[in-house]
This record gives structure tokens, sequence and C-alpha cells, in this order.
């Protein structure tokens, strides 16, 4: 992922100011699927004879044939083995046990090819899961969301390596690489380390009892696979405590997260200048939604560790649906007067404040870890706050035209460009959570809504709940909306008008309405749209086709005056270093020198049938 440019620091250690510049309109970018490899069990177990007739082997074959059936043109897939190329007699071992092959690279789907690849896989030999784990990521890109579902009927019979320390050492450069465990028809002690690999790299572990259930399993695991959320940013360690906590600049971070363990992170604010810092855990996919209850806890303190008074929380149920959960504050007291008090000004004025995430709510078998995105903005303080305020949503005229094919990205950081007005198509698979992002300028408002249309079948084993959110450029959620879907036609807003906001001004934050405050930043404006597994059937493969009805109002304007660093005027671009002109990054924001905005994601969809949504927010 690539991020806009950060603010400098001043020689004091304080964040410098500079102007800002609204950057243009970015073309649509091809969405980023993560490229994935496929790794399948071919060791002597597999012959043995599946219930559902023929061999374990057949009904692998059979479910990766399913999966290529449904994969996403522009996917990115290969594929690997281990286990073919030698016998399983001890004398056959330690050539079993380097007998991995990467029959098909990870490019973009051929899927003949890899159909008729599959089908000339003849198991025979040991399983060398660590080795196979390790030559899957080997032929990945080196950079960037990479994904592996792994396919195996028992455990490592060729330890070391251990394939739990080669799953560490995947996450070792930020959990960049996902690994998704099925166990087919394994015993405990193979589902206990098949689990414990996909743990430890932010996975999913399912279990496939027989052929039909794999036949299932593997498309919808592969599938979602490909647009997984990846966390992604720039390493860094959190500590226990305020006093050594690392000092950040705008920006996006990895950190890794335990259970209800603070860490502590520390910002310099400039006098009068705002401060958005949050943290977001995604949640692994899984098949049990009972007690899976999950909440963040954020804190801001002041010089010395001073408590402000400041205090987030946000809580998921049913986090096993692949909740991304997200936790921020919008920090305003750089903003404030000292007031002369000792108390008082450690929580108010410039300085260094320091911001703590907790995991403080922990479902039941949560995994130990996971990892913790952070995101950093700060943004300066205004001469000019421009226009005032707009207090009413932008009206919506459904717009015409045909519909254009989009692919939505798997998580914020690659999620797809919409140009503006349109109609947008895409096909998303039960259990798949995707994103949008649309760009607006100062003076410029959104309204959109999701149509979810038909699909085969009726009744309870197709109910699905689906939702809809959208976030501002620093990440925080405007509005959401969620319904029960059965593949008849359906539309989000249940209202069948539109998700709207006001046209965007700064001075949309001196608001006392939410939903003015809120959207007082030009930029990326994202679209999250989820469709949940069915109730009855969570590991059927049933895709659902979408469509965006958006719509873009207004004329750009002029925005605010940002106060400008020493020697600069005005708030345009030519006045901001070479390096601040990268306004048109598609991931870049609207604070151009003043770094990655801030993600606010709390997306939590909750049950059809007695279940309901909880999500609360806790200001103190």
């Amino acid at each position: 992922m690539r991020f806009a440019t950060l603010i400098g620091l001043a020689t004091a250690g304080v964040i410098g100011l500079l102007p800002l510049a609204v950057p243009a309109f970015a073309a649509p970018t091809q969405t980023q699927y993560a490229p994935t490899m496929l790794v399948l069990d071919a060791s002597g177990s597999m012959l043995a004879a599946d219930p559902g007739g023929g061999t374990k082997m057949d009904a692998a074959k059979t479910a990766v044939r399913g999966f290529v059936a449904t994969a996403p043109a522009t996917a990115k897939v290969g594929l690997s083995v281990y286990g073919t190329g030698t016998g399983s007699t001890d004398a056959d071992k330690p050539a079993g046990c380097r007998d991995v092959s990467v029959l098909v690279p990870a490019d973009t789907i051929d899927k003949p090819a890899l159909t008729t690849t599959v089908d000339k896989i003849t198991p025979s030999g040991f399983t060398p899961i660590g080795a196979a784990l390790r030559t899957a990521a080997g032929a990945l890109p080196t950079e960037g969301p990479r994904s592996i579902v792994l396919v195996s009927d028992g455990l490592d019979t060729c330890a070391p390596p251990d394939p739990c320390e080669v799953a560490r050492e995947l996450g070792a450069d930020g959990a960049s690489i996902v690994v998704h465990t099925i166990g087919f028809g394994v015993d405990d002690a193979s589902r206990a380390q098949l689990t414990c690999i996909a743990d430890t790299t932010g996975g999913t572990y399912t279990d496939a009892a027989d052929g039909k259930a794999l036949e299932q399993v593997l498309p919808r695991v592969s599938t979602a696979a490909l647009r997984d959320y990846a966390s992604a940013g720039t390493p860094v360690e959190g500590t226990a405590g305020y006093q050594d906590a690392p000092a950040v600049v705008p920006g996006q971070y990895l950190d890794t997260i335990g259970h209800k363990k603070p860490r502590y992170y520390a910002v310099d604010v400039p006098e009068g200048a705002t401060a958005y810092f949050s943290g977001t855990v995604s949640f692994p996919r899984g098949e049990d939604a009972v007690s899976s209850n999950n909440s963040l806890r954020l804190r801001v303190a002041g010089g010395e560790g001073q408590d402000c008074n400041a205090s987030e929380q946000e809580n998921a149920v049913r986090s096993t649906d692949g909740v991304a959960l997200t936790v921020s504050s919008q920090w305003t007291g750089a903003t404030e007067a000292k007031d002369g008090t000792a108390r008082t000004d450690k929580c108010k004025g410039g300085g260094r404040y320091y911001f703590s995430v907790e995991w403080s709510g922990v479902a039941d078998n949560a995994p130990a870890t996971l990892p913790l995105e952070l995101n950093v903005t700060v943004e300066p303080g205004v001469t000019d706050g421009g226009r005032p305020a707009e207090p009413e949503p932008v009206s919506f005229t459904a717009p015409s035209g045909p519909v254009v094919p989009v692919t939505g990205g798997g998580s914020f950081n690659v999620a797809t460009a919409l140009d503006g007005s349109g109609v947008y198509g895409d096909t998303m698979q039960r259990g798949e959570f995707v994103f949008y992002k649309v760009k607006l300028d100062w003076g410029q408002g959104l309204a959109y809504r999701v149509r979810f249309l038909e699909t085969p079948g009726r009744g309870l084993d197709n109910v699905s709940v689906v939702t809809t959110t959208l976030y501002t450029p620093y990440r925080k959620e405007v509005a959401d909306e969620f319904a029960s879907y059965n593949g008849a036609p359906d539309i989000l807003p249940s209202n069948k008008q539109a998700v709207a906001i006001p046209e965007v001004r700064y001075r949309n934050r001196e608001s006392s309405d939410r939903e003015v405050s809120e959207n007082a930043l030009a930029g990326w404006y994202y679209i999250a749209v989820k469709v949940s597994p069915t109730q009855d059937d969570p590991g059927a493969v049933r895709p659902v086709p979408v469509e965006l009805d958006v719509v873009v109002t207004g004329t750009p304007e002029a925005g605010p005056t940002y106060r400008a660093a020493p020697g600069a005027t005005g708030s345009s671009a030519e006045n901001l270093p070479d390096t601040a002109q990268a306004a048109d990054d598609d991931n870049s924001t609207a604070l151009l020198g003043t770094g990655i905005a801030v993600v606010a994601f709390a997306l939590v969809i909750g049950g059809v049938i007695g279940i309901t949504l909880l999500r609360r927010r806790t200001r103190r």
C-alpha cells in the first residue's frame, strides 16, 4: 500500500505544519486481489476411501474444480502439492520430506490449465507441511497481502521444521501472509496443528469431515482468501506503559495485540492541531458464532501520563463473521488554550500525547494475538475555516447508464475506486466483506444505495444478513444499514432511498449533529458491503450479484486555509515540498502533509433469527 506524504518534524520534536491542497480525482484502480497459493496434501493417506465414494484425492480434485469455476477471472492463483514424488517407506522419508512441488505459479488464473494440472496429481508419499508452507510463501510476491490455503488430512510427518514455527516466520513481517487451513477428515492432534497454523497468521481453520463437505468448504475459503482483510503498515512495537512508548509520526503502522494488555504510542501534536488515532483488529472467520464477542478500548493521556478523560470503546458481536473492529479518537485537546492549572494543562495545548489501545473484551477461543493496524493523522489548525456548515444530506436520484463492472477490494488498503456517479456491479461470495471508495472534494456530497439481486433458492437455509457502511476519509463510520436477505431482490437502505451525507465542509465539525460534524474532510469516502454466511448452511457457495447506485453532487469549492509552515503562504500545492505532490496516490487522503488518515471502522453484522447487532461507543 502506498501512503500520503508524511509531515516533517520540527527540531524540537513537534510536528511541523504544512499547508494543505485537495488532490485531484483519481481514476479507478484495478482491484488488488491477494495472490493465493493452494497447497494440496497428496500424501499416501489421500488414497483412503471417502465416505461419499472414490478416494479422498478424488474429492479434493472435485473441490478444487469447484473453486476454479467460481474464482474471479483477474485473481492470481497458484497450486503446489506435497507427497507426489516418493513412496512412503522409511527409505523414502529423507527424499519424501523434501517432496514439495509448485505446479502452477501464482499468476492470473488460467482455469483450464489449473484444472488439467489438478487432475494429474497422484498421491503417494509423506506430509511435509512446514516445508510446503515455506515453498508456497516463496512462490508468492514479496510484498502486499498474500494468502495460502492449505488442505491436509493429517499431521506433518517430517518436522522439523515445525509447521507452527513456520507460520510464525510468515507473520514476522507484519502478518502479510495469511494462511487458511482445512482439515479433511482429521483427528484431534491434526486439527490442533492446523488450527495453530491458521491462528498464528490471522487466518481461519475449517473442518471438512468428508468429500462432500470439502466441496463446499474449499471454494468458499479459497475465494474469501482472495479478498481477505490484510492488515498493513510500518512495523512498530507499542509498550505496556506510556514512559517508553514509541513516538510515531503520521502514517500507518502494524503491531501485534494480545488479550487485555494495553499498547501505548506517543504522538506530538502542535498547538491548534487535531490528532486522529485509531487501532483496527480484523478477526478471523469461523463457523461458531457463539461467544464471539470482542471489544477494543482506546484512551488518551497527556504529559506525564495524565489521564485526559478521553476514552472510546467499540464492541463487536459475531466476530467470527470476519469483523474488522476499529476504535478511534479525534483528539482536539491541542486546539484548546491552557488555563493555568497543572492538571488541565497536561491535556490542553500543543505537546506530546499518549494513545493506548487494549483488546479489553476477549471472546472464548479467541487467538492469543492478532495483528493491530494503527493509523495516525495530525491535521493543522486553520486561519479560515471556509463556508458555514451544511446541515442537510444531499438528495438522491437514481443514476442511469450501463452497469460498470468492478471488483471490490478486501480491505480499506485495497478499496476499489469508483469514478463518481454511476451504477457499479460486483459479485460477492457469502461471507465476504468488500470495500469501495469515492473521492469527494470540498463542497461535494455523496448518496448511494446497494441493490442485492436475485439468486436461486429460498427459505431459511438461504438467509444471510447484508450490511453496508459508509466511512469518512479518516475512516470514521458515518452510517450503516443492515437487513435480512434470502435470495429475493433487496435494497439497502431498506427505505429504498439512499445513504446520504451533506456537502463536505471543514466547518461541518462545528455542528452538534454527529451526522453533519463527521463529514468535515475532503478525500476518499469508503463504502463497505458485507454478505454474511447463510444461517443453516454456512459453508454453502452461493454468489450474490450486487449493484451500487452512486451519486456525487455539488461543485468543488475552496476549502479551509490551513496554517502554513514558515516561509509558505496560502494553501495551494505549489507551496508544498516536492515530496508532497503525491496528491493522486490512489490511497492518499486530502490531508497532504499530514500522513494517512485514521481508521474508524466498526462494522459488525448480527444473526438473522434471534441474534441482533450490538455496537456501542462509550465516551467519558
